[in-house]
């Protein structure tokens, strides 16, 4: 077998850990190289792009140690059946390239991720071990945020969190028997444990001893999940609702929703059509609205009949247009609850509303002027010197919102 380059095991590998959703240092205690003793850093903006809830772009060096793989998820590209040009990184390869990178200003951390080679312990043992030269040997301060696998030992699990940023255990599919069905190496029941496991660690982390001293750190941007839709024929109130109860069971930083897409040479194990990405889309802005911005789950997911969102309005738009009794609302008096579920507020917005109302009547002008997108917003609020007058009840008024129809081409 002819011995692969490290370009061409980067080219395989980093175009292999595309379809895991990776996410930015938001969480992780502040760390740079000043003093000259070490290198790397997890602060600034920047291979991949991730985005911090404050709006911070962080680079981050994506792959994954190997796509070879012992198990055969029916969805997964890198299962163990399918054809695709394998390869693997070493220890020390992972560790050069992620330093090289960084001497470069490429990157400000590593996202590592990997399919299950020998055994869930020793692939696990290789991934901790990466971590550990960056930051004992190369000193790296950089971000880390390991994939790590649920069926490895949990003192694997436990040395991963005290020397990566964030950890992530993937739930796979939105529910059991799904992951049973299409992946039946992966049990739930062991996933769940791992990540309770995560989450008590991160706990214990936060407590003093009684002498008043902290134990070390452990995943200081705590830990997340993804899940991949449109593989089991899942609707989005089934998947909003796994959601719902990970982030409270877990206390997870975010749930990852992953589009499935067809695999080359896939069997018929998996008949079902792929959802496009605008459903992906719309499950992360319903995410942002039952963690926020108040709603509930049955309010978002009732819209349509078959608990699926709109694919074609955003999902805050669609429950305002369903709802339009409780519209136009004044936003010099509605509450600041009643405020967070008019079409086009954020909560920066509503915050800046409620704080300039103290002090003074809103007019339409200043709601543009504190950043308000009144293109959505003009038909749910009334203000000084506006009124929707009959645009809230308007027979046509979604279809101002919604995209044209486009003819579809017959080639």
């Amino acid at each position: 077998m002819t011995k692969l380059t490290l370009e061409r095991k980067l080219a395989i590998l980093s175009e292999a850990a595309k379809y895991d959703a990776s996410c930015a240092s938001s969480g992780s205690t502040k760390r740079d190289s000043r003093g000259g003793k070490s290198i790397g850093s997890n602060e600034g903006s920047g291979i991949c792009h991730a985005y911090a809830p404050d709006g911070r772009c962080i680079s981050l060096l994506k792959i994954l140690m190997t796509n070879f793989c012992i198990y055969d998820c029916s969805y997964c590209v890198n299962r163990v059946s399918s054809n695709v040009p394998r390869a693997r990184f070493s220890v020390d390869e992972v560790v050069q390239l992620t330093i090289d990178f960084y001497r470069r200003n490429y990157i400000e951390g590593l996202f590592l991720s990997s399919g299950i080679i020998r055994s869930p312990d020793a692939t696990m043992q290789d991934m901790v071990q990466i971590a550990r030269k960056l930051r004992e040997e190369e000193n790296f301060r950089g971000y880390i945020h390991l994939k790590t696998i649920p069926d490895a030992a949990p003192e694997l699990i436990a040395e991963a969190g005290r020397l990566a940023d964030r950890l992530s255990i993937n739930v796979e599919l939105p529910t059991d028997a799904s992951v049973e069905r299409f992946a039946p190496e992966k049990r739930p029941a062991q996933i769940r444990e791992a990540m309770a496991n995560v989450r008590v660690q991160k706990e214990v982390a936060k407590d003093r001893s009684h002498t008043g001293k902290r134990p070390p750190k452990f995943a200081p941007a705590g830990q997340s999940t993804q899940m991949i839709i449109g593989a089991d024929g899942s609707n989005d109130a089934t998947v909003l609702g796994q959601s719902t109860r990970l982030y409270s069971s877990y206390k997870l930083k975010r749930v990852y929703y992953s589009a499935f897409s067809p695999i080359p040479d896939s069997t018929d194990k998996l008949p079902l059509i792929s959802p496009p990405l605008q459903r992906e889309h719309r499950l992360y802005q319903a995410d942002w609205l039952l963690r926020f911005y108040g709603f509930g789950l049955e309010e978002i997911t009732s819209v349509t009949p078959d608990g699926n969102l709109d694919l074609q309005i955003d999902p805050k738009l669609a429950w305002a247009l369903a709802h339009r009794g409780l519209f136009p609302l004044d936003v010099n008096r509605a509450s600041k609850e009643l405020l967070l579920r008019v079409p086009g507020f954020g909560v920066k917005t509503v915050s800046r509303i409620l704080t300039t109302r103290r002090h003074r009547h809103l007019r339409y002008e200043d709601l543009v002027r504190i950043g308000a997108s009144m293109k959505k917003a003009r038909a749910f609020i009334t203000a000084g010197g506006w009124s929707p007058a009959g645009l809230t009840d308007s027979a046509d008024l979604r279809a101002r919102f919604a995209p044209p129809p486009q003819q579809l081409s017959l080639l």
